[in-house]
C-alpha cells in the first residue's frame, strides 16, 4: 500500500484511543484589531481593538488537538484560584472528551498569553505567568494520578512549558510509572537539560532547544543528527524528533533510524501551538501502536496543516484525512473539507479582509445553471463556500431515486470550479447550522427563490450581511436532464 495511502487509513483509527496530558495549562487569548496610524504621543502603532477570542492553551492546547483528532484526553494540570483559573477550569469542562485532572493552588497565578494581531500579524504579545515549581502535596497529587490512572491509556504527553509542574522528581517518577505500563511517554521539552526526561520515548524539540541541550551546532542535517545522537547518548531516551521549521522534521532514533522529512505547508500564516499539535499527533498515533516513523509523518502533515491556520489552531481528523487523500488521489479534493475546517479557514480569510460568501444546494447533475450561479457568487466575494446536501439528506428531499451521483463525486465536480473555493457537505435539510457556524459575509441563492423564501436570509441580515438572488439561465435544471435521459 502506498505511504499516504496507509497513513489514510491509519488516521480513521485514531478516534477512540486515550491519552494522558500533564503539563503547564494557560489561557492563550487573541486580540485581533487594525493599525492604520502611528501614535502622536510616541513612534509605535496604535492597535484599533475589534474583536477577541479565548481558548485552552500551553497543554491545553495539546489536548484540544487529541480531541479534535478524535482521541479521549486527561488532562492534568495545576491552575491559579484566580479569574484566570477559574475560566480555564470551566473551559475544560465544557469538553467532554477530557477527563480533567485540574489541582488548583491559592497563592499561584494563572498564566495568560494574549496576542494582538492586526492585518494576520502578531504585533506584540503580552504574558502573565507564574514559573515557580508547584508545591509538595501538588505534586504527590499528580504522582498519585499518574500512578493509578494508566491503565487503558494508549500513550503520556509531557507538555513542558517551564511554568513549573514538571519539575523536581515528579518527572523521574511518572517517566517510570509509564515505562513500567509500557506507555510511550513523548515529551515537548524545555531548557538545557534533556536529562531530566531520561528513560522517554521520543522527545521533540526545536533547533535552538537541541542546540541549548547538547551545546552543539544544529542547522544542516548531519548537524541535526550529530546533536540528536548526543542527545540520546546523554540524557537516555529512544528517539528525538527534531522539528525545524521550514526545513520540516528529523527523526533521530537510538537503533540508527535517521528520517528527514520535509516541510509539508503550502503557506505558513501562524505557527501559535504548532508544536503543540506535532506532540498531539505523534502521541495519537504511538497510542494506537503505529511505527514512530509513521507517527512523525503523520505529525509532519498536521504541523503543515495547523501553521495555515490563524491563531493556537487544531488539526482535525478530517483535516488529515482531507490533505492526505488530496496527495493521493485528486487535487480538487483540497477543498472538500468539514464544517469544523471551514470555520477555521473563514477566520483565516477574515484576518486577511477577504468577504466570505456561501451557497448551497443538491447540485446533482451540473448543467451551466450551476456553472452561472457559481459564476456570479463568486463576484460577490472574494471566497466562496458551497454547502453540498448529503446522499441522505438528497435522498430525502428529492426522493429515493436520487441523488444520480453520490456525495463524493458531486463535491468533486464542485471543487473542481476555479470560482469556488471550498465544499462543505451537510447532512440536515436546510444549511441553517452550517450558516450559522461559518456566518458569511454574503448568501447567494437563485433568483427563483423570494428573499423571504431562502432559508438563512434573515440570519445572514441579523449579523449585517447581505443576500443576493442570483439570475436564473433559462430551461436548466436537474430534474429536465433527468427527465429527458430516462424519457
Amino acid at each position: 500500500m502506498p505511504e499516504k495511502q496507509a497513513l489514510l487509513s491509519a488516521v480513521g483509527g485514531l478516534a477512540g484511543a486515550q491519552v494522558m496530558c500533564i503539563g503547564d495549562l494557560m489561557l492563550d487569548r487573541f486580540v485581533y484589531g487594525e493599525v492604520d496610524r502611528v501614535s502622536p504621543e510616541a513612534p509605535i502603532p496604535v492597535f484599533l481593538v475589534g474583536n477577541d477570542e479565548s481558548m485552552l492553551g500551553g497543554a491545553g492546547n495539546v489536548v484540544r488537538n487529541l480531541v479534535a483528532l478524535g482521541l479521549e484526553a486527561c488532562l492534568v494540570a495545576v491552575v491559579g484560584d484566580d479569574p484566570t483559573g477559574h475560566d480555564l477550569v470551566e473551559m475544560v469542562g465544557e469538553e467532554p472528551a477530557i477527563e480533567p485532572y485540574l489541582l488548583v493552588e491559592r497563592a499561584r497565578r494563572s498564566t495568560t498569553k494574549v496576542r494582538y494581531v492586526a492585518g494576520g500579524q502578531q504585533m506584540l504579545r503580552a504574558d502573565r505567568e507564574t514559573d515557580r515549581p508547584i508545591e509538595a502535596t501538588t505534586r504527590a497529587r499528580i504522582i498519585d494520578v499518574v500512578a493509578t490512572g494508566l491503565d487503558g491509556v494508549g500513550a503520556l504527553i509531557l507538555s513542558d512549558y517551564a511554568k513549573g509542574v514538571l519539575a523536581g522528581d515528579l518527572l523521574e517518577t511518572v517517566i517510570g510509572h509509564a515505562r513500567d505500563a509500557g506507555v510511550p511517554v513523548v515529551v515537548d521539552p524545555k531548557g538545557g537539560d534533556f536529562s531530566i526526561y531520561r528513560g522517554a520515548t521520543v522527545l521533540t524539540p526545536n533547533r535552538k532547544e537541541l542546540t541549548q541541550a547538547t551545546r552543539m551546532l544544529a542547522e544542516t542535517d548531519d548537524e541535526i543528527v550529530a546533536a540528536a545522537r548526543r542527545a540520546i547518548e546523554d540524557c537516555g531516551v529512544d528517539a528525538i524528533l527534531a522539528t525545524r521549521g521550514a526545513d520540516g522534521l528529523s527523526l533521530v532514533t537510538a537503533d540508527g533510524t535517521v528520517v528527514h522529512m520535509p516541510a509539508e505547508a503550502r503557506e505558513v500564516y501562524d505557527v501559535s501551538g504548532a508544536g503543540d499539535t506535532v506532540v498531539a499527533t505523534i502521541a495519537a498515533a504511538l497510542a494506537r501502536q503505529m511505527d514512530l516513523t509513521s507517527a512523525a509523518r503523520l505529525a509532519n502533515i498536521a504541523g503543515g496543516i495547523v501553521v495555515g491556520k490563524i491563531g493556537t489552531a487544531v488539526v482535525h481528523r478530517e483535516d488529515l484525512e482531507r490533505v492526505l487523500r488530496a496527495e493521493s488521489l485528486h487535487a480538487n479534493e483540497d477543498k472538500i473539507i468539514s464544517a469544523d475546517a471551514a470555520a477555521d479557514q473563514v477566520k483565516r480569510w477574515r484576518a486577511q479582509g477577504q468577504k466570505i460568501g456561501f451557497t448551497n444546494g443538491c447540485f446533482d447533475l451540473l448543467h451551466p445553471g450551476h456553472v452561472s450561479l457559481m459564476r456570479q457568487a463568486r463576484a460577490r466575494c472574494d471566497r466562496l463556500i458551497v454547502g453540498l446536501n448529503s446522499d441522505t439528506s438528497v435522498a430525502r428531499l428529492k426522493g429515493a431515486d436520487r441523488p444520480v451521483q453520490d456525495e463524493s463525486a458531486r463535491a468533486q465536480v464542485i471543487a473542481s470550479l476555479g470560482d469556488v473555493d471550498a465544499v462543505v457537505i451537510f447532512d440536515e435539510d436546510t444549511p441553517l447550522a452550517l450558516l450559522e457556524k461559518l456566518r458569511p459575509d454574503v448568501l447567494i441563492k437563485g433568483a427563483d427563490y423570494t428573499e423571504d423564501q431562502v432559508v438563512g436570509a434573515a440570519e445572514v441580515r441579523s449579523w449585517g450581511g447581505d443576500v443576493y438572488l442570483a439570475e436564473i439561465v433559462d430551461g436548466q435544471s436537474t430534474s429536465t436532464t433527468i427527465s429527458r435521459l430516462t424519457a
